[in-house]
């Protein structure tokens, strides 16, 4: 029987999902709810219905997962732990020093339905989180290191269009190469947040809007741009087309650490990606996630969980023993 996969929110992290859906045998996209009038909205899946998200509930017997597509910033807050009541969730909240906050809510609501609520799913956090901890367990003693980009970051994007007076809006997060190159030299550099990264805005302002107070707002926001040397550039919607209608990302997790009686081996983990597309990977993140909540599910797991609390097997669309003959 395929898992039968509920998708709420149709911008670029739905649109992936639904093209991942696509991609995996074993899973069928059955709806698609929008805060649009449903009527106006075109999807790919010529099997899936578009329905209003006033109707949500009402799936709850039609649905093995709902994978929730909307930012961090203001939905996914609210959406998660209302919906962890009713279905088997995913989704990708990515404001990292908010995620013990956002985990306990959905935990609460999760195991009051009996569901299973998986949480900041994606490359950052999501695979970039494992690689760290993988590394950490590996290497006790040692530095972590994680950079971002060049590329855009949907959430940061979304904080920013959530500006009054922003009409459109891209962020890049951008790497300081040298801070990078001192890292993979072994220097294990102690490094601020400033020290690591810029951020590179590019906004288009609704008619009237004051660009001066946009942009203090923007450089002085919390959790996203007030530790980071932050250039704010507005431009025309012809602009934003023209130059930033794709939405690259990547980025390095590294760890630089010792072994031996004295300390003498010195090692460096390290993990890329290099991504043409954000949304589209991190929907197939979210994809592979769904699969597992479904099967935890099956097994009587309940509650919110993280990739932390999940098996690799339970990813995979193989069997255990085709893991092991084939990847082991």
């Amino acid at each position: 029987m395929s898992i039968r996969i509920g998708i709420l929110g149709y911008g670029n992290l739905g649109r992936g999902v639904e093209c991942a859906v696509m991609q995996n045998p074993d899973m069928e996209l059955r709806a698609v709810f929008t805060r649009r009038k449903p009527e106006e909205l075109s999807v790919w899946s010529k099997t899936a219905k578009v329905c209003s998200v006033s109707e949500l509930e009402s799936w709850k017997d039609e649905l093995d997962v709902l994978i929730l597509c909307g930012g961090s910033a203001t939905d996914l807050p609210k959406q998660t732990p209302k919906y962890a009541q009713y279905f088997h969730v995913v989704d990708s909240f990515d404001t990292h020093a908010r995620i013990p906050e956002h985990f306990a809510a959905v935990d609460e609501a999760a195991k009051k339905g009996g569901k299973v609520a998986v949480i900041s799913v994606g490359w950052d956090p999501g695979l970039f989180s494992l690689n760290r901890m993988y590394a950490n367990a590996i290497l006790p003693e040692g530095n972590d290191y994680t950079f971002w980009g060049r590329g855009v970051s949907q959430g940061h994007s979304d904080a920013v269009r959530r500006v009054p007076g922003v009409k459109d809006a891209r962020q890049y997060t951008i790497p300081v190469e040298s801070a990078l190159e001192a890292v993979r030299a072994g220097k294990n550099p102690e490094l601020s947040t400033r020290e690591k990264h810029t951020r590179e805005c590019f906004v288009v302002l609704e008619e009237g809007a004051d660009p001066a107070k946009v942009e203090q707002e923007i450089k002085t926001m919390p959790n996203y741009f007030s530790d980071y040397d932050t250039t704010v550039h507005f431009i025309s919607e012809e602009e934003m087309k023209r130059d930033h209608s794709s939405l690259p990302h990547g980025g390095f997790v590294l760890r630089s650490g010792v072994t031996g009686r004295e300390k003498e081996n010195h090692h460096l983990i390290e993990y890329t990606l290099k991504l043409d597309s954000n949304p589209e990977f991190t929907s197939s993140v979210l994809v592979a996630y769904a699969r597992a909540a479904y099967r935890m599910a099956s097994e009587g797991m309940s509650g919110c969980k993280t990739v932390f609390d999940i098996a690799p097997a339970y990813l995979s669309a193989k069997s255990p023993e085709e893991l092991r003959a084939s990847m082991l």
